[in-house]
């Protein structure tokens, strides 16, 4: 099942600010004038305050809930302040939820926003508010639906946020696929790193996200897989630094939803990041991941 709602992009935004919120419609549009519209259904319930504080420090989730967060804080967030983005950030990580509580049920979700790595305990930053993989990621073991998850980041930029919220746990293992020279400038140890460097190409980056996620299956044994589906790592991407064609991102996502239903390891996917002023070309992109997935016909979502 793909999870989308209305306001994922529905954000009223400062004219020439940098995030393509309007991605999410346009590709919302996309899959729903094609065969797999059906598959297509609202997040029906939005993310609770006692479950983002299983991740998040209680007077930073307050701050943003009730709009007392400073200016500081706002700035580093990367988003003006306001009920509709409060609104649309519960939903989105309620459509996260979803996507992995159906993908341990029938082995595939999705949700059409997400993938917000730079999120830290008490502080925003890089159009990240709350982590959602972490946060679904603690929900899910608290309530005993698995053991063990697996954070699997394909996104250019290194999942700082990730790694330092859940560096303490041994039953969420993340895995980071990066380009070196990129935000963040610090980054923090995931379990597994693999830094790659700037104009990085096809034949390297898959073979580097194919050797990382099976080296974090084999040692880790995931109940399920988490994946921030990155379409910053293509080459025409205005912050990415890398040289990954199209056809690359397609065999990328190829890769991994293959390997997880050849071992039957339920996987849920986010999209990631992307930076394109063209952003039909930005969907384009995006686009892929579904491509990659809609056309396996033995992946059922």
């Amino acid at each position: 099942m793909l999870y989308y709602h209305p306001i994922y992009s529905e954000l009223n935004l400062p004219e020439k600010h940098r995030f393509p919120i309007s991605k999410y419609k346009k590709l919302y549009q996309r899959i729903n004038a094609s065969k797999f519209a059906k598959f297509i259904k609202e997040p029906e319930q939005k993310i609770t305050a006692d479950a983002l504080q299983l991740c998040h420090d209680s007077n930073y989730v307050d701050a943003f809930l009730n709009g007392t967060l400073s200016e500081k804080a706002i700035k580093k967030m990367g988003f003006p302040w306001s009920e509709q983005l409060v609104e649309r950030t519960l939903i989105s990580l309620g459509g996260g939820l979803a996507a992995a509580k159906y993908a341990l049920e029938y082995g595939f979700g999705a949700n059409l926003s997400g993938g917000y790595h730079h999120a830290h305990r008490d502080f925003g930053s890089g159009f990240c508010i709350f982590n959602d993989w972490a946060v679904i990621a603690v929900t899910l073991i608290a309530h005993q639906r698995v053991e063990r998850v697996l954070i699997f980041d394909c996104d250019v930029h290194q999942g700082d946020g990730t790694a330092t919220i859940v560096a303490d746990r041994d039953d969420i293992i993340t895995c980071s696929i990066h380009c070196e020279s990129n935000f963040p400038r610090v980054k923090p140890q995931s379990d597994l790193d693999f830094a790659l460097p700037v104009n990085t190409q096809d034949a390297q980056y898959v073979a580097t996200v194919r050797e990382a996620l099976q080296l974090a299956v084999r040692l880790y044994q995931p109940d399920i897989i988490l994946y921030n589906a990155g379409a910053d790592v293509y080459q025409g991407d205005e912050l990415g630094h890398f040289s990954v064609s199209k056809q690359g991102v397609r065999a990328r996502d190829s890769i991994v939803f293959e390997y997880a239903h050849h071992l039957n390891i339920p996987l849920a996917f986010a999209l990631g990041g992307g930076y394109q002023r063209d952003v039909d070309h930005l969907v384009d992109i995006h686009q892929q991941t579904f491509l990659a997935l809609f056309d396996n016909p033995a992946i059922m979502i």
